[in-house]
């Protein structure tokens, strides 16, 4: 008897290392970036997409406030060429932070998306902060 789960084989395991590589060369999740904020490792520029009051009212410790439609090259040129970018919006049901994504790529920016966005991080128990923080246009409102 065969499961729903096995009725179409598994891909071989070269195209299953070559899609999940891919997938991680695009996607972080939230633990991931939580380690590293917490460690000190931040190598990377955490983008909170989403508006400036939604982010005032709650987002990720350390996030910059910066909605997909102000990413300008302008705008993007504070911080150098090869900065990593690390995008989330308010959570899968939101598409923000894919738009946020593919604005850096067609800028020539690398980046990826938070998967999960803020209900994973708060699914994962991690704390949020409220206000703003510096560099943020959170900051100017």
């Amino acid at each position: 008897m065969t499961s729903l789960v096995s009725e179409i084989p598994a891909a071989p395991s070269v195209l299953a290392a070559e899609h999940f590589a891919r997938r991680l060369s695009l996607e972080t999740d939230c633990w991931d970036v939580h380690e590293a904020m917490r460690s000190g490792a931040v190598d990377f520029v955490l983008l909170d997409v989403r508006g400036p009051a939604l982010y005032t009212r709650s987002h990720v410790p350390g996030a910059i406030n910066l909605p997909h439609g102000k990413m300008t090259a302008h705008r993007m040129a504070e911080w150098p060429e090869d900065t990593l970018f690390v995008v989330y919006c308010a959570g899968p049901h939101c598409n923000g932070a894919d738009r946020g994504a593919l604005r850096l790529a067609r800028l020539g920016r690398p980046v990826k998306l938070m998967i999960g966005g803020m209900t994973g991080w708060a699914d994962e128990g991690l704390p949020f902060v409220e206000g703003a923080e510096p560099g943020s246009l959170a900051d100017a409102v």
